[in-house]
Protein backbone atom coordinates (compact mmCIF):
# COMPACT_ATOMS: atom_id res chain seq x y z
CA UNK A 1 0.00 0.00 0.00
CA UNK A 2 1.54 3.21 -1.04
CA UNK A 3 1.48 6.93 0.54
CA UNK A 4 -1.48 8.95 -0.99
CA UNK A 5 -1.69 12.85 -1.51
CA UNK A 6 -5.38 13.74 -2.33
CA UNK A 7 -5.54 16.76 -4.54
CA UNK A 8 -7.25 19.87 -2.65
CA UNK A 9 -10.43 21.22 -3.76
CA UNK A 10 -10.09 24.38 -4.77
CA UNK A 11 -11.75 26.23 -1.53
CA UNK A 12 -10.72 23.44 0.67
CA UNK A 13 -8.93 24.22 4.21
CA UNK A 14 -6.93 21.13 4.50
CA UNK A 15 -4.14 18.77 1.89
CA UNK A 16 -5.29 14.82 3.25
CA UNK A 17 -2.61 12.54 3.08
CA UNK A 18 -2.90 9.01 3.72
CA UNK A 19 0.07 6.96 5.21
CA UNK A 20 0.56 3.22 5.57
CA UNK A 21 1.45 2.04 9.13
CA UNK A 22 4.49 0.55 8.07
CA UNK A 23 5.94 4.04 7.34
CA UNK A 24 7.16 4.57 10.22
CA UNK A 25 9.80 7.08 8.91
CA UNK A 26 7.87 9.30 6.56
CA UNK A 27 5.16 9.37 9.29
CA UNK A 28 7.48 11.02 11.97
CA UNK A 29 8.70 13.80 8.82
CA UNK A 30 5.07 14.72 8.12
CA UNK A 31 4.47 15.05 12.13
CA UNK A 32 7.60 17.68 12.24
CA UNK A 33 5.71 19.94 9.10
CA UNK A 34 4.41 23.14 10.78
CA UNK A 35 0.26 23.16 10.79
CA UNK A 36 -0.13 19.29 10.39
CA UNK A 37 -2.69 17.07 12.01
CA UNK A 38 -3.63 13.51 12.71
CA UNK A 39 -7.17 12.85 11.97
CA UNK A 40 -7.50 9.58 14.21
CA UNK A 41 -11.31 8.47 12.58
CA UNK A 42 -10.25 9.21 9.02
CA UNK A 43 -6.75 7.69 9.92
CA UNK A 44 -5.15 10.23 7.58
CA UNK A 45 -3.11 13.31 8.05
CA UNK A 46 -3.47 16.54 6.73
CA UNK A 47 -1.95 20.04 6.53
CA UNK A 48 -3.52 23.69 5.78
CA UNK A 49 -4.09 23.84 1.89
CA UNK A 50 -1.35 26.21 0.66
CA UNK A 51 0.88 25.66 -2.94
CA UNK A 52 4.07 25.77 -0.78
CA UNK A 53 3.10 23.34 1.61
CA UNK A 54 1.63 21.03 -1.14
CA UNK A 55 5.06 21.28 -2.94
CA UNK A 56 6.53 20.55 1.13
CA UNK A 57 4.68 18.06 1.76
CA UNK A 58 6.07 16.38 -2.18
CA UNK A 59 9.39 17.00 -1.53
CA UNK A 60 8.90 14.88 1.64
CA UNK A 61 7.49 12.25 0.64
CA UNK A 62 8.90 11.99 -2.96
CA UNK A 63 9.04 9.14 -4.78
CA UNK A 64 6.76 6.88 -2.50
CA UNK A 65 3.55 8.93 -2.47
CA UNK A 66 0.74 9.19 -5.48
CA UNK A 67 -1.52 11.87 -6.23
CA UNK A 68 -4.76 11.29 -6.41
CA UNK A 69 -8.32 13.19 -6.77
CA UNK A 70 -10.72 13.11 -3.52
CA UNK A 71 -13.46 11.38 -3.89
CA UNK A 72 -16.46 13.18 -2.92
CA UNK A 73 -20.28 13.22 -3.86
CA UNK A 74 -22.10 14.00 -7.05
CA UNK A 75 -24.91 16.24 -6.82
CA UNK A 76 -28.31 14.68 -7.11
CA UNK A 77 -30.10 16.62 -9.70
CA UNK A 78 -34.05 16.74 -9.88
CA UNK A 79 -35.75 17.06 -12.18
CA UNK A 80 -39.11 19.68 -12.75
CA UNK A 81 -41.66 17.34 -11.26
CA UNK A 82 -44.84 16.24 -13.41
CA UNK A 83 -48.23 17.26 -12.20
CA UNK A 84 -49.14 14.19 -10.92
CA UNK A 85 -46.06 14.43 -8.89
CA UNK A 86 -46.41 17.84 -7.34
CA UNK A 87 -50.15 16.81 -6.31
CA UNK A 88 -48.54 14.04 -4.60
CA UNK A 89 -45.98 16.45 -2.82
CA UNK A 90 -48.37 18.97 -2.08
CA UNK A 91 -50.34 16.19 -0.15
CA UNK A 92 -46.65 15.44 1.45
CA UNK A 93 -45.74 18.58 2.61
CA UNK A 94 -49.72 19.64 4.48
CA UNK A 95 -49.29 16.35 6.43
CA UNK A 96 -44.78 17.26 7.36
CA UNK A 97 -46.58 20.88 8.87
CA UNK A 98 -49.24 19.32 10.57
CA UNK A 99 -47.11 17.19 12.13
CA UNK A 100 -45.50 20.50 13.25
CA UNK A 101 -41.52 19.05 11.90
CA UNK A 102 -39.31 21.89 11.55
CA UNK A 103 -38.63 23.74 8.75
CA UNK A 104 -35.00 21.72 8.12
CA UNK A 105 -36.92 18.48 8.22
CA UNK A 106 -39.32 19.57 5.83
CA UNK A 107 -36.91 21.14 3.37
CA UNK A 108 -34.93 17.79 3.37
CA UNK A 109 -37.72 15.17 3.18
CA UNK A 110 -38.83 17.54 0.25
CA UNK A 111 -35.70 17.43 -1.26
CA UNK A 112 -35.44 13.13 -0.90
CA UNK A 113 -38.89 12.61 -2.29
CA UNK A 114 -38.94 14.90 -5.03
CA UNK A 115 -35.77 13.06 -6.43
CA UNK A 116 -37.67 9.82 -5.62
CA UNK A 117 -40.76 10.96 -7.21
CA UNK A 118 -38.50 12.06 -10.95
CA UNK A 119 -36.90 8.79 -10.59
CA UNK A 120 -40.15 6.58 -10.23
CA UNK A 121 -42.26 9.34 -12.95
CA UNK A 122 -43.64 6.73 -14.61
CA UNK A 123 -44.52 4.47 -12.08
CA UNK A 124 -47.61 4.63 -9.83
CA UNK A 125 -45.84 5.28 -6.66
CA UNK A 126 -48.52 3.96 -3.97
CA UNK A 127 -48.03 0.45 -5.51
CA UNK A 128 -44.13 0.40 -5.63
CA UNK A 129 -42.34 -2.84 -4.13
CA UNK A 130 -39.75 -2.99 -1.44
CA UNK A 131 -37.55 -4.24 -4.13
CA UNK A 132 -37.99 -1.06 -6.60
CA UNK A 133 -37.65 1.32 -3.86
CA UNK A 134 -34.30 -0.53 -2.74
CA UNK A 135 -33.05 -0.17 -6.32
CA UNK A 136 -33.77 3.30 -6.24
CA UNK A 137 -31.19 3.41 -3.41
CA UNK A 138 -28.57 1.68 -4.89
CA UNK A 139 -28.76 3.31 -8.18
CA UNK A 140 -27.87 6.90 -5.94
CA UNK A 141 -25.30 4.46 -4.31
CA UNK A 142 -23.78 3.71 -7.49
CA UNK A 143 -24.37 6.52 -9.26
CA UNK A 144 -24.07 9.71 -6.99
CA UNK A 145 -22.21 7.83 -4.45
CA UNK A 146 -24.28 9.09 -1.82
CA UNK A 147 -22.78 8.58 1.91
CA UNK A 148 -24.38 6.75 4.66
CA UNK A 149 -26.33 10.06 6.51
CA UNK A 150 -27.51 10.73 2.97
CA UNK A 151 -28.64 7.08 2.29
CA UNK A 152 -30.87 7.00 5.65
CA UNK A 153 -32.13 10.68 5.41
CA UNK A 154 -33.47 9.27 1.72
CA UNK A 155 -34.87 5.76 3.50
CA UNK A 156 -36.32 8.20 6.21
CA UNK A 157 -38.12 11.34 3.68
CA UNK A 158 -39.81 7.65 0.98
CA UNK A 159 -40.69 5.33 4.35
CA UNK A 160 -42.70 8.80 5.97
CA UNK A 161 -44.70 8.77 2.62
CA UNK A 162 -45.46 5.42 2.79
CA UNK A 163 -45.83 5.37 6.72
CA UNK A 164 -47.64 8.29 7.74
CA UNK A 165 -49.02 9.88 4.11
CA UNK A 166 -50.08 6.19 3.11
CA UNK A 167 -50.28 5.11 6.62
CA UNK A 168 -49.39 1.49 5.42
CA UNK A 169 -48.09 -0.30 8.61
CA UNK A 170 -44.00 0.15 9.32
CA UNK A 171 -43.23 -3.73 8.42
CA UNK A 172 -44.88 -2.83 4.78
CA UNK A 173 -42.12 -1.44 3.43
CA UNK A 174 -39.02 -2.51 6.04
CA UNK A 175 -36.26 -1.35 3.38
CA UNK A 176 -32.71 -1.97 4.32
CA UNK A 177 -30.15 0.93 5.96
CA UNK A 178 -26.78 1.15 5.80
CA UNK A 179 -24.50 -0.85 8.53
CA UNK A 180 -24.05 2.22 11.28
CA UNK A 181 -20.82 3.21 11.64
CA UNK A 182 -19.62 2.93 15.11
CA UNK A 183 -17.31 6.44 15.60
CA UNK A 184 -16.61 8.07 18.71
CA UNK A 185 -17.16 11.78 18.77
CA UNK A 186 -14.64 14.49 18.41
CA UNK A 187 -13.82 16.10 21.72
CA UNK A 188 -11.57 18.89 21.94
CA UNK A 189 -8.68 19.14 25.16
CA UNK A 190 -9.78 21.77 27.85
CA UNK A 191 -6.59 23.58 27.07
CA UNK A 192 -8.21 23.79 23.52
CA UNK A 193 -11.65 24.84 24.13
CA UNK A 194 -9.56 27.76 26.91
CA UNK A 195 -8.30 29.05 23.37
CA UNK A 196 -10.67 28.36 20.98
CA UNK A 197 -13.43 30.26 23.49
CA UNK A 198 -11.28 32.86 24.13
CA UNK A 199 -9.84 33.83 20.73
CA UNK A 200 -13.23 36.50 19.80
CA UNK A 201 -12.30 39.86 20.13
CA UNK A 202 -15.81 40.53 19.49
CA UNK A 203 -17.88 40.28 23.46
CA UNK A 204 -20.75 39.14 21.48
CA UNK A 205 -18.60 36.13 19.49
CA UNK A 206 -16.73 35.21 22.58
CA UNK A 207 -20.72 35.08 24.60
CA UNK A 208 -21.70 32.94 22.10
CA UNK A 209 -19.26 30.16 22.31
CA UNK A 210 -18.78 30.50 25.90
CA UNK A 211 -22.46 29.39 26.21
CA UNK A 212 -22.51 26.95 23.86
CA UNK A 213 -19.54 25.20 25.65
CA UNK A 214 -20.48 25.93 29.18
CA UNK A 215 -24.60 24.51 28.65
CA UNK A 216 -23.86 21.58 25.84
CA UNK A 217 -26.06 23.37 23.40
CA UNK A 218 -26.72 22.72 19.53
CA UNK A 219 -26.14 25.22 17.10
CA UNK A 220 -30.01 25.57 16.80
CA UNK A 221 -30.67 25.62 20.30
CA UNK A 222 -27.88 28.83 21.19
CA UNK A 223 -29.84 30.61 18.25
CA UNK A 224 -33.05 30.45 19.87
CA UNK A 225 -32.18 31.29 23.01
CA UNK A 226 -34.28 34.22 24.46
CA UNK A 227 -33.71 36.93 27.06
CA UNK A 228 -36.15 35.05 29.87
CA UNK A 229 -34.46 31.39 29.18
CA UNK A 230 -31.35 32.86 31.57
CA UNK A 231 -32.65 31.98 34.99
CA UNK A 232 -29.74 33.25 37.37
CA UNK A 233 -31.00 33.27 40.50
CA UNK A 234 -32.36 29.55 39.85
CA UNK A 235 -28.94 28.52 38.38
CA UNK A 236 -29.66 27.00 34.76
CA UNK A 237 -30.25 27.57 31.42
CA UNK A 238 -33.95 26.68 29.61
CA UNK A 239 -33.81 25.23 26.47
CA UNK A 240 -37.79 25.42 24.59
CA UNK A 241 -37.98 23.67 21.33
CA UNK A 242 -34.84 21.52 21.23
CA UNK A 243 -34.04 18.60 19.38
CA UNK A 244 -37.77 16.40 19.01
CA UNK A 245 -39.61 19.48 20.48
CA UNK A 246 -38.35 19.19 23.62
CA UNK A 247 -38.08 21.39 26.45
CA UNK A 248 -35.44 21.23 28.90
CA UNK A 249 -32.75 22.66 31.46
CA UNK A 250 -29.41 22.60 31.60
CA UNK A 251 -26.19 23.66 33.91
CA UNK A 252 -25.48 27.70 33.60
CA UNK A 253 -21.96 28.51 34.66
CA UNK A 254 -21.24 30.90 37.19
CA UNK A 255 -18.40 32.24 34.63
CA UNK A 256 -21.40 32.28 31.79
CA UNK A 257 -23.08 34.48 33.78
CA UNK A 258 -20.75 36.86 34.52
CA UNK A 259 -19.51 37.59 30.77
CA UNK A 260 -23.80 37.50 30.04
CA UNK A 261 -24.13 40.43 32.12
CA UNK A 262 -21.00 42.07 30.62
CA UNK A 263 -22.32 41.44 27.19
CA UNK A 264 -25.78 42.70 28.32
CA UNK A 265 -25.04 45.85 29.55
CA UNK A 266 -22.98 46.95 26.14
CA UNK A 267 -25.26 45.08 23.12
CA UNK A 268 -29.24 46.03 25.05
CA UNK A 269 -30.52 42.50 22.70
CA UNK A 270 -34.37 42.98 23.16
CA UNK A 271 -36.12 39.75 22.57
CA UNK A 272 -33.74 36.98 21.75
CA UNK A 273 -30.03 36.92 23.65
CA UNK A 274 -27.88 36.87 20.56
CA UNK A 275 -29.40 39.41 18.00
CA UNK A 276 -28.35 39.97 14.33
CA UNK A 277 -27.81 43.44 13.24
CA UNK A 278 -31.65 43.76 12.03
CA UNK A 279 -32.99 42.73 15.46
CA UNK A 280 -34.35 39.24 14.38
CA UNK A 281 -32.26 36.21 16.05
CA UNK A 282 -28.88 35.57 15.44
CA UNK A 283 -28.26 33.42 12.39
CA UNK A 284 -26.79 29.39 12.21
CA UNK A 285 -24.34 30.57 9.33
CA UNK A 286 -23.31 33.45 11.24
CA UNK A 287 -22.13 31.30 14.49
CA UNK A 288 -20.73 28.90 11.91
CA UNK A 289 -18.71 31.55 11.00
CA UNK A 290 -17.63 32.68 14.52
CA UNK A 291 -16.19 29.35 15.15
CA UNK A 292 -14.03 28.89 12.14
CA UNK A 293 -12.66 32.56 12.77
CA UNK A 294 -11.52 31.25 16.45
CA UNK A 295 -10.15 28.02 15.20
CA UNK A 296 -8.48 29.21 12.73
CA UNK A 297 -6.90 31.99 15.31
CA UNK A 298 -6.38 29.79 18.13
CA UNK A 299 -4.90 26.85 15.54
CA UNK A 300 -6.77 23.75 16.88
CA UNK A 301 -7.97 20.70 15.66
CA UNK A 302 -9.28 21.98 11.93
CA UNK A 303 -11.66 19.51 11.56
CA UNK A 304 -13.53 21.00 14.65
CA UNK A 305 -17.25 21.94 14.72
CA UNK A 306 -20.18 24.01 16.44
CA UNK A 307 -21.21 20.65 17.65
CA UNK A 308 -17.69 19.47 18.75
CA UNK A 309 -17.81 22.13 21.43
CA UNK A 310 -21.07 20.13 22.63
CA UNK A 311 -18.88 16.79 21.93
CA UNK A 312 -15.88 18.21 24.38
CA UNK A 313 -18.78 19.48 27.38
CA UNK A 314 -20.42 16.30 27.99
CA UNK A 315 -16.83 14.37 27.54
CA UNK A 316 -15.28 17.12 30.30
CA UNK A 317 -18.05 16.73 32.59
CA UNK A 318 -17.55 12.96 32.57
CA UNK A 319 -14.09 13.33 33.71
CA UNK A 320 -14.87 16.03 36.30
CA UNK A 321 -17.30 12.76 37.42
CA UNK A 322 -20.86 13.86 36.95
CA UNK A 323 -23.39 10.89 36.96
CA UNK A 324 -24.27 10.04 33.52
CA UNK A 325 -27.91 10.28 34.06
CA UNK A 326 -27.29 13.76 34.64
CA UNK A 327 -25.39 14.33 31.48
CA UNK A 328 -28.16 12.77 29.54
CA UNK A 329 -30.73 14.92 30.57
CA UNK A 330 -28.21 18.20 30.73
CA UNK A 331 -28.08 16.89 26.46
CA UNK A 332 -31.51 16.09 26.28
CA UNK A 333 -30.98 12.55 25.08
CA UNK A 334 -34.08 10.38 24.61
CA UNK A 335 -32.04 7.58 25.47
CA UNK A 336 -29.05 6.80 27.84
CA UNK A 337 -27.25 4.38 24.84
CA UNK A 338 -26.84 8.40 22.57
CA UNK A 339 -24.96 9.61 26.43
CA UNK A 340 -23.26 5.84 26.89
CA UNK A 341 -20.99 6.69 23.79
CA UNK A 342 -18.90 9.06 25.94
CA UNK A 343 -17.84 6.32 28.56
CA UNK A 344 -16.03 4.66 25.81
CA UNK A 345 -13.33 7.71 26.28
CA UNK A 346 -12.85 7.18 29.43
CA UNK A 347 -14.40 6.27 33.48
CA UNK A 348 -16.79 8.00 35.72
CA UNK A 349 -17.93 8.36 39.26
CA UNK A 350 -20.19 10.63 40.94
CA UNK A 351 -19.77 14.05 41.80
CA UNK A 352 -21.13 17.54 42.53
CA UNK A 353 -22.89 19.21 38.98
CA UNK A 354 -20.21 21.87 37.82
CA UNK A 355 -19.61 23.74 34.54
CA UNK A 356 -16.82 22.71 32.99
CA UNK A 357 -15.75 25.59 31.72
CA UNK A 358 -15.27 26.54 35.39
CA UNK A 359 -13.43 23.32 35.94
CA UNK A 360 -10.63 24.71 33.22
CA UNK A 361 -10.69 28.09 35.11
CA UNK A 362 -10.01 26.78 37.87
CA UNK A 363 -7.77 24.19 38.00
CA UNK A 364 -5.52 25.81 35.43
CA UNK A 365 -3.13 29.29 35.90
CA UNK A 366 -4.91 31.01 33.22
CA UNK A 367 -5.68 34.61 32.83
CA UNK A 368 -9.25 34.84 34.13
CA UNK A 369 -9.59 38.40 33.64
CA UNK A 370 -12.90 38.00 31.29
Amino acid sequence: MQVIIYSPRPNAGRIKIFIPFKEAGLRAQIKLVNTSFYHPQQKLWSVVNTTEKLEEIKRILHPHYELKPEARALPVTPLALSEKALLLMAKYEQKLILKAYSQNTIRSYKHEFSNFLTFFENAVIDELTKDEIEGYLAHLINKFKISEVKQNQAVNAIKWYYEKVLQKPKEYYNITRPKKTKTLPNVLSPDEVYKLINAPKNIKHKTILYTIYSSGLRLGEVVNLRIRDVHSKAGYLYIKDGKGKKDRKTVLSHTLLLLLREYYKKERPAYWLFEGQDGGKYSPRSVQAIFRQAMASSNINPWATVHTLRHSFATHLLQNGVNLRNIQVMLGHHSSKTTEIYTQVLGISNKKIESPLDTILKNNKFDTNI
